[in-house]
C-alpha cells in the first residue's frame, strides 16, 4: 500500500513552504522601519536614516567628534575627550539607544518607529 500524492497536496505543501519563507523574511531580513539617527552638537543637528552611509564631524568646545553611520548602526568613531566613554559605548542601532560625549557637547540617539515588537500586553 503506497501513499498517493495528489496535485492538491503538492499545492498545499508549496503554499505552506512559501508562507514559511515569507514569515522568516519579514521577521529577520527586511530592513528596519522608519528609524533615524539624530546627532546634536552645540548649535546644530543632523538627522540621517539608520541605513545611511555617512561620517559626521561635529565641532565642540574641545575639538571635533567624528560620528559614523554605516550598516544600520551608528557609533562615535573619535573624540577629543579624555575618557572616551562615548567611543566605548560601541555601535548602537535600536530605538532609544544613545551615546554622548558630554565634555564636547555631542549627543547621538536612535529615534523612530521600529517594526520589531518586543512584547504584547493586554
Amino acid at each position: 500500500m503506497g501513499i498517493k500524492v495528489k496535485v492538491f497536496d503538492i499545492i498545499i505543501i508549496l503554499a505552506v513552504a512559501g508562507l514559511t519563507f515569507f514569515a522568516a523574511y519579514m521577521a529577520y531580513v527586511k530592513p528596519q522601519g522608519n528609524v533615524q539617527v539624530l546627532i546634536q552638537g552645540q548649535d546644530v543637528e543632523w538627522v540621517y536614516p539608520i541605513d545611511a552611509d555617512a561620517t559626521v564631524v561635529v565641532a565642540g568646545p574641545m575639538g571635533e567628534t567624528t560620528v559614523r553611520i554605516c550598516g544600520n548602526c551608528v557609533w562615535v568613531e573619535s573624540s577629543p575627550c579624555d575618557n572616551h566613554t562615548c567611543i566605548a559605548v560601541g555601535s548602537i542601532s535600536k530605538q532609544g539607544e544613545w551615546a554622548a560625549c558630554l565634555p564636547n557637547n555631542v549627543f547621538v540617539i536612535v529615534n523612530g518607529i521600529e517594526d520589531d515588537i518586543d512584547g504584547i500586553s493586554w
